[in-house]
């Protein structure tokens, strides 16, 4: 299995421990390496870097750090994936999240920072990693006017547009939290296999009530994906981790 989109740097002091864990139950982790409050990219990058080869990269700027306009810190982001363009495996995560983005100053902030890293994706002809919450039509139609190979992580939008999304050749990240989340189980039930991938958003998104969630916790949406489409969990598990290793270009 493979988890297509986590965050161990967010465990902070244990994060090793969790890198360690994952790799006896896991072939490979993508971490999604993003500007995020506290969360600085060059301190995450080096949490991680020594599990580079079992974690693949990311690197991004959250929307909701965006909603705050510090084009300081986006300069500094920006240069530090310039300087690692040749280590990640896509951009983001980037994109837009209009339920906590409330006021049109925090919503503009957020349009032109992810139209800024959307571009420097187009730069480096990277695929992008996208955030997209209460704004998955705008997002999808900047991803198609810039012309970038995008994944959808954690979708929880109508499940009509995940099809159009899918239809243009794009992938739904499909997660843990299947089963307390009502559009994340309808974007299982109609998306073609060929355009799913399972994550975890770990810590976020644990199926377990009270509990943080783990990287190899992604055998929780691979087993409920099988269910829901009356397929062997076996299959789930082959076609999703070969949709993660073609989108991000995976040298496992």
């Amino acid at each position: 299995m493979i988890d297509a989109h986590a965050h161990i740097e967010m465990f902070k002091r244990d994060a090793p421990a969790v890198a360690e864990e994952s790799r006896r139950h896991l072939k490979a982790v993508v971490d999604s390496i993003t500007e995020y409050r506290k969360f600085h990219v060059w301190k995450s990058w080096e949490i991680l870097k020594p599990y580079f080869g079992f974690v693949f990269p990311t690197l991004g700027y959250a929307p909701n750090e965006a909603r705050r306009g510090n084009w300081e810190k986006v300069g500094k982001v920006e240069a530090f994936i310039r300087e690692h363009a040749d280590e990640i495996v896509a951009v983001g995560e980037i994109g837009l999240d209009f339920y906590y983005a409330k006021t049109e100053e925090e919503r503009r902030n957020q349009r032109e920072i992810f139209r800024h890293f959307l571009n420097l994706a187009v730069e480096l002809d990277k695929p992008v990693v996208l955030h997209a919450r209460d704004a998955e039509r705008e997002v999808f139609e900047a991803i198609q006017r810039a012309g970038v190979k995008a994944y959808f992580h954690s979708y929880s939008g109508p499940a009509e547009l995940a099809l159009e999304i899918t239809d243009n050749g794009h992938i739904i990240g499909i997660n843990t939290g299947i089963d307390f989340i009502p559009a994340v189980r309808e974007a299982a039930e109609v998306l073609p296999m060929e355009s799913i991938v399972v994550e975890t958003d770990a810590p976020y998104m644990s199926p377990y009530r009270g509990e943080k969630n783990y990287p190899w916790n992604v055998e929780y949406a691979v087993r409920r994906i099988a269910e829901i489409k009356g397929l062997e969990f076996g299959e789930v598990e082959k076609t999703t981790e070969r949709n993660t290793v073609k989108f991000f270009g995976l040298r496992i």
